[in-house]
């Protein structure tokens, strides 16, 4: 076993990814679920030999939060309460949830500036990794005008402080930004209406 994998085999995420089963319901736009683009963040960050045990943590329950508020056993004291690092991974969560704002939420571009510009380096990688199984999922996503946006926040509030974070993930997001790009640019307005419609 190499000793990337003893390193990983001494840190426990059982217990972190049944509170994330709260989220195999949660849809997304892209297909499949919540749960399973948690799944994927976490494998994002193992690909990029990552094994800081709050991050790894706090990358299978980043959205719990934000798509499971309320359920049962979605509480800060239920994540607090499971393993020495719970404190340390609740902090990071909430550090990457969207937060309310005098009963509204707080706008997506504040938000990726205060997680890109000010955030801890936990909160900024995890975003990077989130980014990037959003962007592969994006690929699934038959709504031109959506893909378009996402693309356009992507470089307007991530790639820009990426590359300080991550350079290898940095030239991932931008291979995929400039992926999802061109294929934009290959369907025809009659195609592009034709897969909204779903026909």
């Amino acid at each position: 076993m190499s000793d990337f994998g003893q390193k990983l085999g001494g840190i426990t995420l059982a217990p972190y990814i049944q509170k994330a089963m709260a989220l195999i319901g949660v849809a997304r736009k892209a297909g499949s679920n919540m749960f399973r683009h948690q799944m994927s963040t976490l494998a994002i960050l193992l690909d990029y030999k990552m094994l800081d045990p709050v991050l790894l943590k706090a990358s299978v329950i980043h959205d719990l939060f934000e798509a499971a508020a309320g359920l049962p056993g979605v509480s800060r004291r239920e994540i607090v309460s499971i393993d020495a690092d719970g404190q340390a991974v609740y902090d990071l969560v909430m550090e990457v949830t969207i937060r309310m704002v005098d009963g509204s939420k707080e706008p997506k571009s504040r938000y990726l500036a205060r997680i890109m510009q000010t955030g801890s380096e936990r909160a900024k990688v995890l975003k990077l990794a989130d980014r990037i199984s959003n962007l592969i999922a994006l690929g699934f996503v038959h709504d031109p005008e959506f893909v378009k946006r996402y693309l356009e926040e992507t470089r307007t509030h991530i790639l820009p402080f990426a590359h300080k974070i991550n350079a290898d993930m940095h030239r991932e997001l931008s291979d995929l930004v400039a992926d999802r790009e061109r294929h934009l640019l290959v369907l025809s307005p009659e195609e592009q209406n034709a897969r909204t419609s779903g026909k």
